[in-house]
């Protein structure tokens, strides 16, 4: 028999009450992917997805995600730099965020862009939270995915400037390199890219004419961080042994980098987010770095670009 208006009003309200406390019942920054596939109903919940390659979304992404283009809507084109606030604003604004709402970024590449994502979230004050594990996780369990795009209802938020805090700049690294700061560096590449044996990783252009790290940095390659077979963050005191092995144990200010700054802040996530660590990403990174005029560099393999 169907419930009298009255009730079922009553019933739509303590099931929105019963969806809103769901959504707030998994603290920290990681959400598991059992958790969201519960909570994809929920009003005050919004996934994005923030993927490397390009048509991945267009085939099937978690049901009711916004696509985000890390090349195009989080970053400024023109001025290479992140997305303005009040671009950004729009985009969050299209996606019916309000101040309420709790933002969940996921990606392929064990998380690559969707932690450029929340690194960009951060900088305008949402500490928005990664599904661990990401697509690759997503995808074993057999979780649903979906080839439609959403529409939502927009909203008016209002963000502030970004936080200079969590970003550094090319004089920040050159004055931790001098060591004018106490600032420890961190590389994330690969080995053969710290060590200058590579200017890029495989498969990918190179962006700089010098290869080789920034003289004093530590190097951490930024896949240690996760499991290799889920993709899902080691757990906090893993975490803290790895980066403790090479002296970075959160007591002095930390600056992570790696080529454009995409895999720095999957690092930045590990260690500001999960750690509590205080940690700047380095954005502009070594095409920045590399290619500055009057820079030092460490290039334990002597290559030279365009040498034969």
């Amino acid at each position: 028999m169907a419930l009298p208006p009255f009730f079922r009003a009553l019933a739509s309200i303590a099931l929105a009450g019963a969806l809103s406390a769901s959504a707030s019942a998994q603290q920290g920054p990681l959400v598991d992917a059992e958790w969201l596939s519960r909570n994809l109903d929920n009003p005050n919940l919004r996934v994005f997805e923030v993927s490397v390659d390009a048509g991945v979304y267009e085939r099937g992404h978690i049901p009711g995600a916004v696509n985000l283009r890390w090349h195009s809507d989080l970053v400024d084109t023109v001025t290479r730099d992140i997305v303005g606030r009040d671009r950004f604003e729009n985009i969050l604004e299209n996606a019916g965020i309000t101040k309420n709402t709790t933002v969940v970024l996921y990606g392929d590449n064990n998380n690559w862009f969707a932690a450029w994502g929340a690194w960009v979230f951060a900088m305008y004050g949402i500490d928005a939270k990664l599904l661990d594990g990401g697509r690759k996780y997503w995808e074993s369990k057999g979780l649903p995915l979906d080839n439609r795009t959403p529409g939502y209802a927009k909203t008016n938020i209002d963000l502030p400037a970004s936080n200079a805090n969590l970003r550094a700049r090319l004089p920040d690294v050159l004055a931790a390199a001098q060591g004018k700061t106490k600032a420890a560096i961190l590389d994330i590449r690969g080995p053969d890219e710290f060590s200058g044996k590579l200017f890029a990783p495989e498969g990918s252009k190179e962006l700089s004419i010098r290869a080789g790290h920034v003289p004093g940095a530590r190097n951490v390659p930024w896949n240690r961080a996760v499991d290799p077979a889920t993709g899902k963050f080691l757990p906090k005191d893993q975490l803290k042994k790895l980066y403790a092995d090479v002296g970075i144990d959160g007591s002095q200010p930390i600056i992570t980098y790696c080529r454009i700054g995409e895999r720095s802040s999957h690092t930045w996530f590990a260690l500001a987010r999960i750690l509590g660590y205080g940690v700047k990403n380095y954005d502009g990174s070594w095409t920045e770095y590399g290619n500055a005029v009057g820079v030092p560099i460490t290039n334990a393999s002597g290559t030279v670009w365009q040498s034969k």
